[in-house]
């Protein structure tokens, strides 16, 4: 899941995405308003984290803007205030959810793992693949029935290719989705990951490499 956080709070938006990161996402951070609808625009999320007053361009703005232009990103809202007409006026605006300052944390994970799941086609509660089963909501992956340790990276990918369903999914789309925009967009982290997760899944091997093309699972004999 790709996030963006949007927060002049500095402490606060560097704690948001160290927390959402250790959940296997793949967060951004913009810490006004003026980058934050930039980043909004330029790169597609999953799910926005935004907060509401911002320096710039105002998270009202930002939210509005996201609304309108169709963009199937969600909006959790956040504000120091909590009070009824508030949130009717957050959600007025085009936001998904809203949440008010100080909040705990693991609500804020599972109202962004929420919305993440509405911001994408419905995908079945198990991923698979012939004997390959991944399950995102648990962060697990058995092949055969027998568990594969995996990093969050590898789990990433490997559920991108399971939700493609045997389409060819690019080196580019993968970094897209699965790491952040600090990324060198050069690099041959993609390469590397997929070599290991197709070797930790071990034989019969099924992650294809389609030359020039980019990987694609392929069903093979359990």
């Amino acid at each position: 899941m790709r996030v963006l956080v949007v927060e002049d709070e500095r402490n606060l938006a560097d704690a948001i995405a160290r927390g959402l990161r250790k959940r296997g996402m793949a967060v951004d951070v913009a810490y006004d308003g003026d980058a934050g609808h930039e980043a909004a625009f330029v790169t597609r999320y999953d799910v926005v984290v935004l907060d509401r007053d911002l320096p710039g361009v105002h998270g009202d703005q930002i939210c509005a803007d996201l609304a309108a232009s169709g963009a199937l990103t969600r909006v959790l809202m956040l504000t120091a205030s909590g009070t009824v007409a508030d949130r009717v006026e957050g959600l007025g605006l085009g936001a998904d959810d809203y949440l008010a300052k100080p909040f705990a944390f693991d609500e804020l994970v599972a109202r962004v793992q929420a919305l993440g799941r509405r911001a994408t086609p419905p995908a079945p509660p198990l991923l698979e693949v012939a004997d390959l089963v991944a399950d995102p909501a648990r962060r697990v992956a058995t092949r055969r029935g027998v568990p594969v340790e995996l990093t969050n990276k590898e789990f990433g990918v490997l559920c991108e290719l399971l939700k493609a369903r045997g389409a060819v999914v690019s080196s580019e789309e993968l970094l897209e989705r699965v790491w952040d925009a600090n990324t060198d967009p050069f690099t041959t982290i993609v390469r590397v990951t997929v070599m290991t997760l197709r070797r930790k899944l071990g034989d019969p091997p099924l992650i294809e490499t389609v030359v020039g093309a980019g990987y694609r699972l392929a069903e093979v004999p359990s």
